[in-house]
């Protein structure tokens, strides 16, 4: 089964550089340049119930990285978030989101490691939460 991701970005170049780098690794990638309209698609269920990652900027009009999260988290809580930014002080705007933080430039094998790193714990949370939910039902 082929993983699918979302990455946002508003920055054209990089969004498409971070989707090949992903797709040339088996990732299936959903691309979206704007936060806004990301948050639309999981609130009506655009085909992203399937996501078992998100990768986000920080920087982005209209609406940051960290206020992308927050909103995120209120449908999608135990959802894996990568966030990559160039800006090192803005990793305190994610204190408590439960996000895996990286500086730009991110190398293609860094990428690929914290995204391989982020969908394993997400497994592991999925399979623990069936577990429990198996155990209450019998």
């Amino acid at each position: 089964m082929t993983d699918t991701l979302l990455l946002i970005d508003d920055n054209a170049v990089q969004a498409a550089t971070r989707q090949t780098i992903l797709k040339r690794a088996g990732y299936f990638v959903i691309a979206a340049l704007n936060p806004g309209r990301a948050l639309e698609q999981f609130r009506t269920g655009e085909c992203l119930d399937d996501v078992q990652l998100v990768i986000t900027d920080h920087v982005m009009p209209g609406m940051n990285g960290s206020e992308f999260v927050r909103e995120l988290r209120k449908t999608r809580p135990k959802l894996p978030v990568l966030v990559i930014s160039g800006m090192e002080e803005a990793e305190s705007e994610y204190e408590g989101m439960n996000v895996l933080f990286r500086l730009k430039p991110l190398l293609p094998e860094s990428l690929l490691a914290s995204v391989q790193s982020l969908i394993q714990v997400g497994r592991i949370e999925t399979a623990a939460v069936g577990a429990v939910n198996d155990a209450l039902l019998l």
